[in-house]
């Protein structure tokens, strides 16, 4: 009666937990720290956010990389290795069994009643089966369950923050890539236009309506467009082979497919944001170092258990017999059964370490945290403040370039008729590329910050299932 009491009781307190109780170790503010902000809208994020571009070569290339990027299939692996490690630990809330069947042949001496001395041979066949079964009392095994199982979060989460950077950086890169090209296509059209100057300067001289000095000056200006042409060139370049690698290919696969130049992507009239507190539910990194404490919350109860008993039931039945045909199923010729009951008295200080140690790894998952979440906080608003701004700054450009154009057109008619010096033709000429070229890296930012504000939001992992 009373080894039932015993387990009775131990069955009521199975799987209570000494540990601390996890709980989310920071807030922040419902909404965003500057007021509205031009062209951000507070609605759900899209989860697809390449789709707003409508770029069907961006949409092409965003499913080659899910599908072969190795980090992502690294991190995949890494999935593998924490699912399995949860079943390890999970295995510890069942029985476990053992069977075993061992054959000896088995010489011993044998004193007759005479006293007469001699050896005996024999066989001996045994059969066995031992079992156990740990009670988990003051929780360890379930407290490792729920550290493998946060793991096993933390390891998912990875991969979606993976998955995330990945997509942003071939957002970023493909970006580049057409800024660069539309860039290209901005100094070959100002050299084209340069040379006809060139050539119009060139008939002016021989016909004296222009001086050697004229013909030098547009001949600087020409050459010095023409030098910036293999330094975008070679940009262009870099981004493919950047895009290929992220593909998971050779860094030659996209040379073909990639080298025509294409519009830049455009961005959409509004972007939702969301709420800021949404941030900690939607960024997968923040969740990852949420899983991580989780885990080493768990692993806190699991140090403190090792200072109580633990309590196992055992079990062995089996058979013996000298032949092997007698060996047989059913009740063994031996057994034996109960519990088990071992304590800890002393050790040199060692469950009393590793609880100081679980406590610090708790308290540097913590503030890894809060540093997550105050560095995310801190990249949102920057993006947002970004997109924003170099809105302004391509609007007023585009103001500038046009004004340019006009300048062009006036100078040169004037110039024609002999109303200003070719000095002014060449600085209208030289200001109207420098803008134009400043308003094509200020509609590639406009894109880079938008693809840093969708990265920041932490989408792009919501669309492909977990494998």
């Amino acid at each position: 009666m009373r080894l039932i009491a015993a387990l009775a009781l131990a069955f009521l307190v199975s799987g209570c937990s000494l540990g601390p109780h996890y709980k989310r170790p920071v807030s922040v503010a419902h909404d965003w720290s500057a007021p509205e902000r031009r062209g951000i809208q507070t609605t759900e994020p899209v989860a697809e956010w390449w789709s707003t571009f409508n770029d069907p070569q961006l949409d092409r290339l965003v499913k080659r990389a899910v599908q072969n990027n190795l980090d992502l299939q690294l991190a995949t692996a890494r999935i593998a290795e924490a699912r399995a490690a949860h079943g390890i630990a999970r295995s510890g809330l069942f029985p476990s069994a053992d069977a075993g069947v061992s054959a000896t042949r088995n010489r011993q001496r044998v004193i007759a009643p005479g006293g007469d001395v001699g050896q005996a041979e024999f066989n001996n066949f045994e059969g066995q089966l031992d079992a156990s079964w740990e009670l988990d009392v003051f929780g360890r095994i379930r407290s490792g369950l729920k550290a493998a199982t946060a793991d096993t979060v933390a390891a998912e989460e990875s991969r979606r923050a993976i998955l995330v950077s990945l997509l942003g950086e071939l957002g970023r890169s493909y970006a580049n890539l057409r800024g660069l090209q539309l860039r290209l296509v901005v100094a070959e059209k100002n050299i084209r236009t340069q040379q006809e100057t060139l050539e119009v300067t060139q008939a002016r001289s021989k016909a004296g309506l222009a001086t050697d000095l004229d013909v030098q000056r547009a001949l600087a200006q020409l050459e010095a467009t023409r030098s910036g042409v293999p330094s975008l060139q070679s940009g262009i370049q870099a981004e493919i082979h950047r895009l290929s690698v992220l593909v998971g290919e050779d860094p030659g696969a996209l040379v073909d497919e990639l080298s025509a130049s294409a519009p830049l992507p455009v961005t959409p009239p509004g972007v939702p944001v969301g709420l800021r507190t949404e941030l900690l539910e939607r960024r997968p990194d923040l969740r990852e170092s949420e899983a991580e404490i989780a885990a080493a919350t768990a692993r806190v109860g699991e140090a403190k258990a090792e200072y109580f008993p633990r309590f196992v039931l055992f079990g062995t039945a089996g058979r013996q017999a000298a032949q092997l045909h007698d060996l047989t199923l059913g009740m063994g010729n031996f057994f034996s059964a109960g519990p088990a009951i071992s304590v800890p008295i002393f050790t040199g200080g060692r469950i009393r370490s590793n609880i100081r140690v679980q406590d610090a790894r708790l308290r540097q998952s913590v503030l890894r945290y809060r540093s997550a979440v105050l560095s995310a906080l801190e990249e949102t608003e920057n993006a947002l403040v970004n997109y924003s701004n170099e809105q302004s700054r391509r609007e007023r450009l585009e103001d500038a370039v046009r004004a340019n154009e006009e300048a062009v057109t006036l100078s040169t008619d004037r110039y024609r008729a002999g109303l200003t010096d070719f000095l002014s033709v060449l600085d209208a000429q030289r200001e109207l590329y420098a803008n134009e070229d400043l308003l094509a890296q200020s509609r590639t930012s406009q894109t880079l910050d938008l693809i840093a504000l969708y990265k920041a939001l932490g989408g792009g992992w919501q669309p492909f299932s977990q494998p």
